[in-house]
């Protein structure tokens, strides 16, 4: 399972690094892990009995991130117009249904996995397209994805207290504290490319770091509703695009909300 997990790490590394330099390649890329994201949500929910239009959710989930890609912004929070659009052919379809039962619950699955997955993670393009967004995504990816790190790291070895066993059962107290350490450091370490001084770093690091539990544990939740251990299958050792993304999708959000703030 580690032989694997590090292997996985090392070819994600390697895509990560040959695509990033690239607003377009980084932005195409993102795109397909929204696709593959937004595939094993759906796959889940059909494991659960819920019906969902597939299809059309991954169709719409993909047109967010490709209208930041291209810069379609026609009006102020114009991402709002795909969502509303997503709602009504969501409603227009289940006229066709024989029977009324479950409809909320198949619209509402369906609208929050285009908002959870495609709207959440297409901040890393809008963050990517800013100036200097090269520097400001790779301090996010590296903050997040070597807190995760040390999470597993801290929690293999040294993990006694377990965090939330009922929503994941191998997260530790040990292991969380040693995550918020590791993207502790690693913002500091974000210094050599980033114009914030180390108080700011330091935040910085806390923040993301605590996001990025909070969207692991998140995905974690709607896993263990589904009764699936990963999402996918797609990184060995390591789950599927889903398992992989998790960390990412609150924080990117906010680390762009917080770029938007500070560099007025």
């Amino acid at each position: 399972m580690l032989a694997k997990r590090i292997i996985s790490s090392v070819a994600l590394i390697a895509i990560i690094c040959a695509v990033i330099f690239s607003k377009f390649l980084c932005g195409l890329v993102i795109i397909l892990f929204i696709i593959g994201g937004l595939y094993e949500y759906f796959v889940m929910l059909e494991k659960k009995g819920i019906k969902i239009y597939k299809y059309f959710g991954i169709g719409m989930g993909a047109i967010i991130p490709l209208s930041i890609m291209f810069r379609f912004e026609p009006t102020k929070n114009w991402e709002l117009l795909f969502i509303v659009l997503a709602l009504l052919f969501i409603f227009l379809m289940q006229f066709k249904r024989r029977n009324s039962s479950g409809v909320i619950v198949d619209i509402a699955t369906t609208l929050f996995g285009i908002l959870y997955v495609s709207w959440f993670f297409s901040f890393l393009i809008k963050i990517r397209y800013l100036e200097s967004g090269l520097a400001y995504l790779a301090a996010l990816l590296i903050i997040t994805k070597l807190g995760d790190i040390g999470a597993y790291l801290v929690g293999s070895n040294f993990g006694k207290h377990l965090l939330i066993p009922r929503i994941s059962p191998n997260k530790t107290i040990e292991g969380s504290l040693g995550g918020l350490a590791f993207s502790i450091v690693s913002a500091l370490a974000c210094s050599i490319f980033l114009d914030f001084n180390y108080l700011q770093l330091t935040l910085l690091g806390l923040g993301l770091g605590i996001l990025g539990q909070l969207g692991d544990l998140s995905e974690s939740l709607l896993k263990r509703d589904c009764q699936v251990k990963d999402s996918g299958n797609l990184f060995p050792g390591m789950g599927g695009v889903l398992d992989e993304i998790d960390s990412l999708l609150f924080a990117g959000p906010v680390f762009y909300f917080y770029l938007s703030i500070i560099i007025k």
